[in-house]
């Protein structure tokens, strides 16, 4: 890797660069190889045009960030011969307009159908739903549509950027909900970060929705949304950032551990990150009986004896910490078998990684840059992970969230359950297979048309079964 950059290149910085260069037998090598030199990534080769003198090139280029591609471009552009004529940013080119649109699924060809799917022939139908609401389960797109709903104040790791820069998120995560579970879901970008405003708002929207998706909204206060909106809704809430990252996690680690032969029982989890995630992995991994968990934030380790907690906080200094460790992330880690990451990039190096247990297992979450370098884990670790598309073991939401939803939708539930939590995991897990297993394939692809089906159907098992002991939201957090 050269100095100009030292985090990885990746497809969401790729640029395509146009340039025209002396037309001789090592021209395209030239331009390959500064790129490379450079520290990018090139992906692709096109050539646009040519004459007897010269030739026009697309060199498309995976770089790791703008001030990056910048570098690179700066490069070929100190190339004798060569003139960069443009630089486009594939990514704002995908942007462009938008990434979701509305289509009718009924054809409006003559006067006929128009009059069956407006008026006259639909007030039949609004006075059916009105004599029995639940038919609006049935008769409208309620039966497969999810509301998408954020304020903006804490997306991705970018924090608190408000709700027009949260829009382009939430258009991709309604993309992922049709691409992957073929639910029909729209953003609900809201313009308050006022508790009851929201929790007010979305009470107003929801006959519209089977199923309501929380998303980037800050810690502590989607909490109090979630929970608040659970008991008001007859509707499932789901806040993503929490159990969708949940239910993926756990559903990597028993792979992992199946991986390393060690058992759930017998583990000690370090959590870098007592946030919304964070809480929600240890609240699952303790239901499945974790054999010890730490909790560390900013203030280090989350111990006993501390004082002023948010009453999230609180419940996870009564519930994890088996010895009371009171230190920092790094002595925390030592001697532990599990690390998972979902806070902030480069906390830990090889060397902290260096002191777990024989065969840990490192989850670096953190996006796009993870708490410890993973080529630097992977010197000591037997297995890591990151929630990188171009790294080994990505842990993605979407391979929880459109599944849940489509099992849910499909079973008419009217709440979200850790039942469903953990058979969504399981189904998550058992996908790759035990003959698949190893220390480079503890998740399946994104891609993997097995996953969001399983998971619909274990959910749909759990909507419908028995249901198990869960500790309520209130009693959680305090």
């Amino acid at each position: 890797m050269s100095p100009a950059t030292h985090r990885l290149p990746s497809a969401g910085f790729s640029i395509t660069i146009r340039v025209s260069v002396v037309a001789d037998a090592s021209a395209i090598g030239r331009l390959t190889t500064a790129v490379g030199e450079a520290g990018g990534i090139v992906t692709a080769v096109d050539v646009v045009d040519s004459d007897n003198n010269n030739v026009v090139v697309d060199l498309t280029t995976d770089t790791a960030d703008s001030s990056h591609a910048e570098q690179v471009v700066a490069c070929l552009e100190k190339l004798d011969g060569v003139d960069v004529r443009k630089v486009s940013d594939r990514t704002f080119l995908l942007h462009l307009g938008g990434k979701i649109e509305v289509a009718p699924k009924v054809a409006l060809r003559n006067r006929d159908e128009l009059s069956r799917a407006y008026t006259p022939g639909v007030a039949r139908v609004c006075l059916a739903i009105a004599e029995n609401p639940e038919d609006a389960r049935r008769l409208t797109i309620k039966r497969n549509t999810v509301a998408v709903v954020t304020d903006g104040s804490a997306v991705l790791g970018l924090g608190n950027i408000g709700p027009y820069a949260a829009m382009p998120v939430m258009e991709g995560k309604a993309a992922l909900f049709k691409r992957f579970g073929g639910v029909d879901a729209w953003p609900v970008v809201l313009d308050t970060q006022d508790t009851e405003e929201i929790i007010q708002i979305v009470k107003a929207i929801a006959p519209a929705y089977g199923g309501i998706n929380l998303e980037d909204i800050a810690a502590p206060r989607c909490f109090e949304i979630e929970e608040r909106l659970r008991e008001q809704l007859d509707i499932p809430v789901f806040h993503d950032d929490q159990h969708g990252t949940a239910i993926c996690v756990l559903a990597a680690l028993t792979n992992a551990l199946r991986v390393v032969g060690k058992s759930l029982g017998n583990v000690k989890v370090v959590v870098s990150g007592a946030g919304a995630a964070g809480t929600a992995i240890m609240k699952l991994l303790l239901r499945q009986g974790v054999g010890d968990v730490i909790a560390t934030d900013r203030p280090g380790a989350l111990h006993r004896g501390m004082t002023g907690l948010s009453p999230a906080w609180q419940w996870l200094v009564n519930n994890t910490n088996r010895d009371n460790y009171s230190g920092d992330l790094r002595g925390a880690v030592r001697g532990a078998d599990v690390f998972i990451g979902v806070s902030a990039p480069n906390l830990l190096t090889g060397d902290d990684i260096a002191t777990m247990n024989k065969d840990s297992i490192v989850f670096a979450l953190a996006n796009p840059d993870p708490e410890v370098d993973p080529r630097e884990a992977r010197e000591h670790a037997a297995i890591v992970a990151t929630g990188r598309s171009d790294q080994p073991n990505q842990i993605n939401n979407v391979l929880a969230f459109p599944g849940v939803f489509r099992g849910m939708l499909d079973a008419q539930a009217r709440e979200f359950t850790e039942a469903m939590a953990l058979a969504a995991a399981r189904a998550i897990a058992d996908t790759v297979g035990e003959d698949k297993l190893n220390p480079t394939v503890i998740v399946p692809s994104v891609f993997d048309a097995r996953v969001s089906p399983a998971v619909a159907a274990a959910v749909r098992a759990a909507a419908k079964g028995p249901q198990l002991d869960s500790t309520p939201d209130s009693e959680a957090e305090g």
